[in-house]
């Protein structure tokens, strides 16, 4: 449903309310775009339907929210992600309106499978590093992207958005705005700043075609890359070395990142700084990662395992 079809079905209060919400979610939190879309689709959506049934988000009841999850034919995870954009709507009017009885407080959340996440052994990251020929100056910057996302376990958004300005190769550090706009101070080892040193040098100046662009890493056109191009890049190199691309997928080398250090002894709380995870909870998960690594070992090698 295009968004000017979705307009024309809700009512002009839900209109102004889904405005209010979204001004207020990304004055005081500083949510990515991405994310306040995905609250506008999903909140218009619910509203739409609401009102084929004469109804408006300010009067739903819990019944109502029920009811548009079970028409829905979408994965439970898509529910989950709708029924978190509805709970913090609904938590918006409770905070301006006392006396505002949140519909979401007793809907059922769905219970989601617990996935740990994805890593690669630190064989097959030494194998997917090496994968670029850095003869090329494709190859010069692919190695340079790959080698500082495994060293400094950046999201793939924030890897091909890095400002040049934000690398300080005196220091040998990066500054890194990550989700909700917070800037945060990540190292950058050895290994990868000589590779983006090299890059630098040779690779950048002939992809830049004498412009001055902002952007650290860019694409044959002289451009800033984008999330697409790396990844399609990394299936290559992938593929090339003998990995399975299925088990590539966007945080691939931020989860081996994670894990990696977790299992040569970093402390979780720092690893939750150089993450940019604003709760340690969310950087707990890796904790879980290494145990079933360390338990697939024991049984591997032990003779009683």
């Amino acid at each position: 449903m295009k968004k000017e079809e979705t307009h024309a079905s809700i009512a002009e209060a839900d209109q102004r309310s889904i405005a209010a919400f979204l001004e207020r979610v990304w004055s005081e939190d500083g949510l990515a775009d991405r994310t306040l879309e995905a609250y506008r689709r999903d909140l218009e959506a619910l509203a739409s339907w609401l009102a084929g049934r004469g109804r408006n988000l300010r009067v739903a009841r819990r019944e109502d929210i029920s009811a548009y999850h079970g028409a829905q034919s979408v994965a439970l995870r898509s529910i989950a992600r709708r029924q978190s954009a509805f709970r913090r709507y609904y938590a918006f009017l409770v905070r301006n309106e006392p006396g505002f009885a949140d519909p979401t407080l007793l809907v059922e959340r769905p219970k989601m499978p617990r996935s740990l996440p994805k890593a690669l052994a630190e064989r097959e990251i030494e194998g997917l590093l090496d994968a670029p020929d850095v003869g090329t100056t494709l190859g010069l910057r692919d190695r340079a992207m790959l080698e500082l996302m495994y060293a400094s376990g950046l999201r793939v958004s924030e890897l091909v958005e890095l400002p040049l300005a934000a690398l300080n190769t005196r220091q040998g550090v990066l500054r890194v705005t990550g989700k909700g706009g917070k800037d945060r101070l990540v190292p950058v080892g050895e290994m990868a700043l000589e590779r983006i040193g090299t890059y630098l040098s040779g690779a950048r100046p002939q992809l830049a075609k004498g412009r001055q662009p902002a952007a650290l890493f860019l694409s044959m056109r002289g451009e800033g890359m984008t999330r697409q191009m790396f990844w399609t890049l990394v299936k290559r190199y992938a593929l090339k070395v003998g990995i399975n691309p299925k088990r590539i997928s966007p945080h691939v080398l931020r989860h081996s990142f994670a894990t990696h250090l977790l299992n040569h002894g970093a402390d979780l709380r720092a690893l939750q700084m150089l993450l940019g995870h604003s709760s340690l909870s969310t950087t707990q998960i890796y904790t879980l990662v290494a145990k079933e690594g360390l338990k697939r070992l024991h049984a591997q090698h032990h003779p009683r395992g």
